[in-house]
């Protein structure tokens, strides 16, 4: 099985120092946000180029198999392979796919680097289905509320900036680290397209604002002006 040989290609180059560097980096300590995950230790380029040289043709039970492994590093090869699908044109299939098996999306990275390109894009090209992503940001499953927002990474591209900064506003009292990190982000990402929008979307709720929020959003600001908004000083 295809699904057999990509799990023992990502094994072969697995390390134990890079398992404990991925065990201190995802956060597993008891309590934290990946405390019950499991990594092997393979570095992202390594699951990129496992995923490419065995993902053609592999089926999408043999997928399955994968984006539902107990291991991080094999779960992130299958939604890699995912998203070569997707991008060679079975974007309907791929995106049905991806959402029926939205729990396999369970860490950031995952969300990350999976998101916008599946689900960000699709969704953009079809925008009668946008009530997805609101159902995400009020999701109870942090994973599914990054999704909302790092989703919407698509459509900033495209410099379309309406739906990324609705959700920002129905995250803002999240209670989550990793959302505030997102969204901020994200709005930093509109900030580089278009400054006076994310300005205007600061000013307007900066006493709602997660400091780490504010703090990601204005990176690329100019000092003195960075500092004003750490002060809300408009």
């Amino acid at each position: 099985m295809r699904a057999e040989i990509i799990i023992k290609a990502l094994k072969f180059f697995a390390t134990p120092e890079r398992k404990k560097t991925n065990e201190w980096f995802f956060k597993t300590g008891k309590g934290e946000y990946s405390e019950f995950d499991k990594f092997m230790g393979v570095r992202v380029p390594k699951i990129r180029q496992i995923a490419k040289q065995h993902g053609k043709n592999i089926s999408f039970d043999e997928i399955k198999t994968l984006i539902n492994h107990p291991i991080h590093e094999v779960r992130h090869c299958g939604l890699i392979i995912l998203v070569h699908r997707y991008q060679v044109g079975d974007y309907e299939t791929v995106f049905n796919y991806y959402i029926d098996n939205i729990q396999a999306v369970n860490n950031w990275d995952l969300v990350d680097t999976t998101t916008p390109q599946i689900v960000g894009d699709y969704l953009f090209k079809h925008q009668e289905k946008l009530p997805l992503l609101l159902n995400y940001a009020h999701s109870s499953n942090l994973w599914e509320r990054r999704i909302a927002i790092i989703a919407t990474l698509a459509f900033i591209r495209k410099n379309e900036f309406d739906v990324t900064l609705k959700i920002s506003k129905l995250l803002l009292n999240d209670t989550q680290d990793l959302i505030h990190k997102a969204v901020g982000w994200m709005l930093r990402e509109i900030y580089k397209r278009n400054p006076d929008i994310c300005k205007e979307f600061l000013r307007k709720n900066y006493n709602k604002l997660p400091r780490t929020t504010l703090r990601y959003a204005i990176e690329r600001m100019q000092e003195t002006e960075r500092l004003r908004y750490l002060k809300g000083n408009f």
